[in-house]
């Protein structure tokens, strides 16, 4: 126990962090998710946009390693697809034609695309013949022909960075107002808490879809994705204020904040110098835990078509074609946004369970 006491906090708190193996394991799974959105311009082998006439509504390929003869090849393969009318369904049926084979090709050249729209390049990391004859569409197709694989790639990066970029916005609001209020009280603590207790009575999601729908149509993407990221911070950070303001009411009268007053700092320097420090591993904690309910704010707009809209790719977005019955019979995979959704709200809940465990090293590592 002696050895422990000898490490810093933040030793500690990792090291205790490391033996919660769900926990390390949804940060491996966000840190590999967080870099696909990063990269996808790079990781997809279509830009969002592409279209394929000859594959509609296709299902996933399978990436093949032993053709239809039962013999091994090195390099990966995907067979082409033929399209058949059922004349009872007048359905689309696709089945593979093993007399013609795509081979995959790493960081081959492909479909133009600019980096972040900072420099244009045509590397991929994988794609298939550069002249076009071929196609690979490991997530299938969606009604338009688009590669499901690459937009979801995509709409990684909007979805994941609206959840960041809100909860730092909620983070902003609920810190400085829930901590000024806990340590200054009076007047400026009962509007704080009046104005809390408003917003936390009032219906989220209606009210989220009456400020959205009101957005104006001409926006454009980007600027409807920041109106939509704005909405879902400014009544995020009710909750947090109020636990920092618990906090900051218990600790204003402690020595340390006492002695801070007794030389001279001021109000700000207190707060922000001397009583947050305090309390952020409270404030990681929550905000790791608040990043998924603003990808499930996100979605439930961009779904129900009052958040983000095209030509933006988000999943909630991607979710809008899955939203009939029939299609879902019919195209099962244009679901698969929302197995990464459901896999990265997971990831981020367990991450936040790690680190609140980790929050408190001391008496969790005594206590094994």
């Amino acid at each position: 126990m002696s050895e422990l006491r000898e490490l810093s906090p933040g030793r500690l708190a990792w090291l205790r962090f490391r033996r919660h193996r769900l926990a390390m394991i949804a940060a491996g799974v966000l840190v590999v998710l967080y870099l696909l959105a990063m990269f996808c311009e790079f990781m997809s082998p279509y830009t969002p946009q592409q279209r394929n006439a000859r594959a509609i509504n296709a299902p996933p390929m399978d990436i093949r390693f032993f053709d239809a003869e039962g013999q091994f090849h090195l390099r990966p393969f995907v067979y082409d697809l033929e399209l058949t009318i059922n004349p009872d369904t007048w359905m689309r049926e696709y089945e593979e034609n093993t007399s013609i084979a795509y081979p995959i090709r790493f960081f081959a050249r492909g479909e133009p695309y600019e980096f972040w729209g900072l420099f244009e390049a045509d590397r991929h990391l994988f794609s298939v013949d550069p002249d076009g004859s071929g196609y690979i569409h490991w997530f299938g197709t969606d009604s338009l022909g688009r590669d499901m694989y690459s937009r979801v790639l995509y709409g990684a990066r909007v979805s994941l960075s609206i959840g960041v970029v809100g909860v730092g916005l909620t983070l902003f609001l609920g810190v400085l107002l829930g901590g000024f209020a806990g340590y200054l009280g009076g007047m400026f603590d009962s509007a704080v808490q009046r104005m809390t207790e408003v917003l936390q009575s009032i219906p989220t999601l209606p009210l989220w879809m009456a400020l959205s729908a009101a957005l104006p149509a001409a926006w454009s993407p980007i600027t409807t994705y920041f109106g939509v990221t704005i909405i879902l911070s400014l009544f995020g950070w009710t909750t947090l204020a109020r636990q920092v303001r618990g906090r900051f009411l218990a600790m204003r009268e402690e020595d340390f904040v006492i002695a801070a007053r007794l030389i001279g700092a001021n109000d700000t320097r207190v707060i922000f110098r001397h009583m947050l420090p305090s309390f952020t591993s409270h404030i990681i904690t929550t905000a790791t835990l608040a990043v998924p309910a603003m990808i499930l704010g996100e979605t439930a707009l961009s779904f129900l078509g009052i958040g983000l809209r095209a030509p933006v790719v988000s999943w909630g977005v991607l979710l809008q074609q899955a939203q009939n019955y029939q299609v879902i019979v019919m195209t099962p995979w244009l679901l698969l946004p929302g197995a990464f959704i459901v896999i990265t709200v997971i990831a981020f809940n367990l991450l936040g369970d790690g680190l609140r465990d980790a929050a408190d090293p001391y008496s969790s590592l005594r206590e094994q």
